[in-house]
C-alpha cells in the first residue's frame, strides 16, 4: 500500500461515513424516540423506519450486484467477505444483547455516533456502555 493509496482510502472512508451519518440523521434513525416508537408494536407504532430499512436493503442489494461484477475492489487488493455460515451461540447471544440494548436505549451503534455528534445527552450514557460491551466481548472471544 502506498501512502497515496492509504490517503485515498482514508478520504473515501471518511466521505462514506459522513454520508452514512447524515443519512441516519435525516432519516430519523438517530432519534431514540422515533426508534422506540418503531419498536412499540402494541402502542403508538411508527412504521416509517421500516421504509428506511427497506431502502437501505435495496441500495445494498444493488451495490453488491455492481461490486461483484468487478474482479477486485476499487481501493483494495481483494474482496474480504465473511466466511462464517453457521448460527451459533455467540451469534444468538450477541443479537439478543444488541436487540435488548436497541430497545432500551433507542440507539444502535451507527446512529449513536451520529447523535453524539449532535450533542444528544442520551449518547453520554449509551456510548460508554457500548464501548464497555465491545471490550467485554473482546475478553470473551476465544483466542487462537
Amino acid at each position: 500500500m502506498t501512502l497515496a493509496g492509504g490517503g485515498l482510502r482514508l478520504t473515501a472512508g471518511f466521505a462514506a461515513g459522513l454520508l452514512f451519518g447524515v443519512g441516519l440523521i435525516l432519516s430519523g434513525m438517530s432519534d431514540p424516540a422515533k426508534v422506540l416508537s418503531f419498536l412499540d408494536l402494541a402502542g403508538n407504532w411508527d412504521p416509517s423506519l421500516a421504509f428506511v430499512m427497506a431502502g437501505a436493503a435495496v441500495v445494498s442489494f444493488v451495490g453488491y450486484r455492481f461490486s461483484w461484477r468487478r474482479t477486485r475492489p476499487v481501493l483494495f487488493d481483494k474482496f474480504e467477505l465473511p466466511t462464517a455460515r453457521s448460527i451459533d451461540r455467540p451469534l444468538v447471544v450477541g443479537a439478543a444483547l444488541f436487540g435488548i440494548g436497541w430497545g432500551i436505549g433507542g440507539y444502535c451503534p451507527g446512529p449513536a455516533w451520529s447523535a453524539l455528534g449532535l450533542g444528544d445527552p442520551g449518547t453520554l450514557v449509551f456510548m460508554p456502555a457500548l464501548m464497555l460491551g465491545f471490550w467485554a466481548a473482546g475478553l470473551m472471544r476465544p483466542r487462537g
